[in-house]
C-alpha cells in the first residue's frame, strides 16, 4: 500500500523552519540584532548567527548554512532597509526559503524608501525567498519556542490554540498577552506589517491545517486582494471559528459621488462581507479578545436560530446581560414548564425562574440547578453569571453540564486573587470564563453569531435568470428604467416628451397625478438643480414645468406617473475596488446617509442572504408596516438586490446602478428613480475578470 503525505504547506519554512539564521545579529543586548538572537536562542532546531564584524559568528548567510546540521529555512533580517534586498538574494543562493524583514524605511517612508522596497521585492521575486514583512515586529510559535520577535516579554508566552494574524506587530504582541490572560494562550501570532508578500489571506490558510490552532483572530487595517480575504476566510470558517476586527471606521476615502458609493465605505465593506464569508465581526479589541477565546472552546453546532438560557446571581447584571443578548439577535426563551418545575424545587420562589434564572444568591445545589437549565431542549447555550462567593464554586458548578456536551460559558466578577484563581481552574477544566456582564454577552453573542454564520455557509449562491446584456451608454433615467423593467424590476408608468402637446397627452393617457422631470443622461441628481416638479394634475401646471425642466437639459422632459404613499428604502450594486461586485440596501431618507444604516453582500450571493440582509439595518423596523404604511416584501427585495447583482456581474463595463428611491407601497417595490454608471473606459475589467472577483 501506497503511503501519501499532505503536501507542505508554502508558508512551513517561515513559520516551522529546520533552522533559523539571525543576520545581523549582535552581542550588544539593547540592538535589534542582539535582542532577535536572545529571543531565537530558545527555538528547539539549530539557530546561527550571521555578523562578518562580529567574532564567534559566521561571516555570510551560505557559511552558516553549511554549518548547520538540518539546513536552514528562515532568515530573520536586523539590517537596515538598504541591505535587506541583498541578503535576501544571499538567502536564495545559500537555499533559505524565508525571510523576515523587520526594518522600517521602505514604501512607507517615501523617497529612498520606495527604490529599497523595490529591490526587495524583486530580489524575493528572483530567489523565490517568502517575505514576511517588512516593518513588523515579528512572529511567535510558543509550542516550538519560535520567537521571532524583538519584543522580550513574548519569553513568557505559553503554547495555546489561538492563532493571531495580526497587521500590526504590536497589536499582536497586545493580542498574544492578552490571550495569555485569559488562559487559551497562543498557537501562532503573526504581524503582518507591509505585507508585501506574505498577507493575512495565506496565513489563514496555514491556520486551518495547523493542528494547535482552533480558533483564529484576525486583525485588518487594509485589503488589498478581496478575492483572496474572502476565499481564506470561506476555507478557514469551514473547520475553525474566525473572529475578526476591522480598523478604519472613520476613514472614507474616495469614493463614486453616489449615495450607493459613499454609504458603501471600504471599513462598511469588509466587514459586511467578511461576516458573509463566515467571520465572526467584533468593533473593539476587548470583544475580540473575548470571542476568540470562547470559540476556541468550542463551537456551537450550525442553528440560524441559537438561543441562550441565563442562570444569574444577581438580577441587576443579569438584566445587562439579557438587554445585550437581545441587542444582538440571540435569543432568551421561556423554559419549558418541566424544566421550570425542577428549577422551583432548588430556589426560593420569590426568584425570576423562567429564563433568565435569578438565583439571588449561588448555593451549595448550583451545579445541578445549571444542568437543569442546560438540558431544556430550547436552550443551545448556557451563560452563568455571579459574583464570587465561598459558599460556591461557579466554575465547578459548570463542568458537568460542559462534560455532557452542552456549551457553557461562565462570567464572574471579584476580588482581583479569586478572580485569578478562577481563570486557572476554568482553562484546566476547558470551561471558557470571562470577566464581567458584558463580557459574558460578548462570548455568548460571538457562539451565537457563529452558529449562524455555519447555518448560512450551506446555502446555494442566487441562480441568476437569463442574462441582459446592457448597451453602452450614458443613461438617461428612462433608458436606465428600461433596463431595470427588462431584468425585473417594476418601474412607474412614464413617457418622454419633447413638446408641450406630447406632454399634455402623457397626462391624460397616465392615470392620476404625474411627477415631471428633467430628461439628460448627464444629470444623474436632478434634484440638485430643481429639476422635478411632483403632483401635477393640471394642464397649464404641466406646461409651466414642460417649459422650465425642458429648458435645464437636452429639451426632453420624463412625465411619469405618481406612486402611492410607502416606505422609501434606498437600493444599490457597486463595483467595489477591492471586492468587486456588491449590492446594498438602506432605508431611504437624511437618516441612511448620516447614520450609513446601510447592509451589504458581495454578489453572487444565496437568495437566503439577499432575502435576510434588510434585516441587518437598525432601521429594519421601518419595513414592517411601521405607523400603518406597507410592509416590505423581504423577497421581492431580495430579488431586486439579485437583479442588480446581476446586472454588475454579467456587464462589466457597468459601474454602479442605484435605485433611490425604491418604494414599497401598495403596488408593490416600484423603482422611482434609477441610474446606471458606466465603468471609466481605463479601468473597466474584461468579462472574466468581472467574473473571477464575485466567485461565492
Amino acid at each position: 500500500m501506497t503511503i501519501t503525505h499532505a503536501p507542505e504547506h508554502p508558508l512551513q519554512p517561515l513559520f516551522a523552519p529546520r533552522g533559523v539564521v539571525v543576520v545581523g545579529a549582535s552581542t550588544v543586548p539593547d540592538k535589534l540584532g542582539g535582542v532577535m538572537a536572545a529571543s531565537l536562542s530558545a527555538y528547539d532546531g539549530h539557530v546561527a548567527l550571521v555578523n562578518a564584524r562580529a567574532e564567534g559568528m559566521h561571516a555570510t548567510v551560505g557559511s552558516a548554512v553549511d554549518a548547520s546540521p538540518d539546513g536552514i529555512d528562515l532568515a530573520v533580517l536586523c539590517v537596515p532597509a538598504s541591505a535587506c534586498a541583498d541578503v535576501v538574494a544571499e538567502c536564495g543562493e545559500a537555499g533559505v526559503r524565508a525571510a523576515l524583514v523587520c526594518a522600517g524605511g521602505f514604501a512607507e517612508a517615501g523617497g529612498e524608501g520606495v527604490a529599497h522596497q523595490a529591490r526587495l521585492e524583486e530580489a524575493a521575486a528572483r530567489s523565490g525567498v517568502r517575505l514576511l514583512g517588512p516593518n513588523t515586529s515579528g512572529f511567535f510559535s510558543p509550542s516550538r519556542a519560535l520567537l521571532a520577535s524583538f519584543v522580550p516579554g513574548v519569553s513568557t508566552l505559553e503554547p495555546g490554540s489561538v492563532g493571531v494574524v495580526a497587521a500590526s506587530g504590536g497589536l499582536n504582541h497586545a493580542l498574544a498577552f492578552a490571550f495569555q490572560r485569559e488562559g487559551c494562550g497562543l498557537s501562532l501570532g503573526v504581524g503582518i506589517g507591509a505585507g508585501i508578500d506574505v498577507a493575512a489571506p495565506e496565513v489563514l490558510t496555514y491556520l486551518v491545517q495547523d493542528p494547535n490552532t482552533r480558533a483564529i483572530a484576525l486583525h485588518l487595517e487594509n485589503v488589498t486582494d478581496g478575492d483572496a480575504l474572502l476565499a481564506a476566510v470561506r476555507e478557514a470558517t469551514r473547520e475553525k471559528p474566525v473572529i475578526a476586527m476591522v480598523v478604519g471606521k472613520h476613514d472614507i476615502g474616495e469614493f463614486a459621488q453616489s449615495h450607493t458609493g459613499a454609504l458603501a465605505t471600504s471599513w462598511r465593506t469588509t466587514r459586511e462581507l467578511l461576516r458573509q464569508a463566515g467571520a465572526v465581526v467584533v468593533d473593539h479589541v476587548d470583544e475580540l479578545v473575548t470571542a476568540t477565546s470562547v470559540l476556541a472552546a468550542g463551537r456551537l453546532t450550525p442553528n440560524p436560530t441559537p438561543a441562550a438560557g441565563l442562570v444569574t446571581a444577581q438580577a441587576g447584571p443579569g438584566l445587562v446581560i439579557a438587554d445585550a443578548l437581545h441587542e444582538a439577535g440571540v435569543g432568551l426563551p421561556t423554559l419549558s414548564q418541566e424544566t421550570q418545575d425542577a428549577v422551583a424545587a432548588l430556589l426560593p420562589p420569590m426568584t425570576y425562574q423562567a429564563n433568565p434564572v435569578d438565583t439571588g444568591r449561588p448555593g451549595p445545589q448550583h451545579d445541578e440547578l445549571v444542568s437543569i437549565v442546560a438540558a431544556d431542549p430550547a436552550i443551545d447555550v448556557t451563560a452563568v453569571y455571579a459574583l464570587t462567593e465561598p459558599v460556591v464554586d461557579l466554575v465547578a458548578s459548570a463542568v458537568p453540564a460542559h462534560e455532557s456536551g452542552h456549551a457553557v460559558v461562565v462570567g464572574i466578577d471579584g476580588p482581583g486573587p479569586d478572580v485569578t484563581e478562577a481563570v486557572g481552574k476554568a482553562a484546566a477544566a476547558g470551561v471558557p470564563l470571562v470577566v464581567g456582564p458584558r463580557a459574558l454577552a460578548t462570548a455568548v453573542s460571538a457562539l451565537a453569531e457563529d452558529a449562524r454564520r455555519q447555518a448560512a455557509a450551506g446555502s446555494e449562491a442566487r441562480i441568476s435568470g437569463p442574462v441582459l446584456d446592457v448597451a453602452a451608454g450614458p443613461w438617461s433615467e428612462d433608458e436606465a428604467k428600461r433596463i431595470l423593467h427588462d431584468a425585473g424590476v417594476q418601474t412607474p408608468a412614464r413617457r418622454i416628451c419633447s413638446t408641450r402637446n406630447e406632454a399634455r397627452q402623457a397626462l391624460a393617457d397616465i392615470s392620476g397625478p404625474v411627477v415631471v422631470k428633467v430628461s439628460d443622461a448627464t444629470i444623474l441628481h436632478k434634484s440638485d438643480i430643481g429639476g422635478v416638479r411632483l403632483g401635477i394634475s393640471d394642464q397649464s401646471v404641466l406646461d409651466e414645468a414642460f417649459d422650465e425642466l425642458s429648458a435645464l437639459g437636452s429639451g426632453e422632459v420624463l412625465v411619469e406617473q405618481m406612486v402611492g404613499s410607502g416606505v422609501d428604502l434606498i437600493v444599490g450594486a457597486r463595483r467595489d475596488p477591492v471586492f468587486g461586485p456588491v449590492v446594498m440596501v438602506g432605508v431611504g431618507g437624511t437618516a441612511t446617509e448620516v447614520y450609513a444604516d446601510v447592509a451589504i453582500a458581495a454578489v453572487p450571493c444565496p437568495r437566503d442572504g439577499l432575502v435576510s440582509l434588510a434585516d441587518r439595518l437598525q432601521a429594519s423596523i421601518m419595513l414592517d408596516g411601521y405607523r400603518g404604511e406597507p410592509s416590505v416584501d423581504r423577497g421581492v427585495l431580495g430579488d431586486v438586490l439579485g437583479i442588480l447583482g446581476d446586472l454588475l456581474v454579467h456587464n462589466p463595463h457597468l459601474a454602479e446602478v442605484e435605485v433611490n428611491p425604491l418604494r414599497a407601497s401598495a403596488a408593490g417595490l416600484i423603482a422611482l428613480d434609477a441610474v446606471l454608471v458606466a465603468e471609466p473606459q481605463d479601468t473597466a475589467k474584461k468579462p472574466e475578470q468581472a467574473q473571477r472577483s464575485t466567485q461565492p
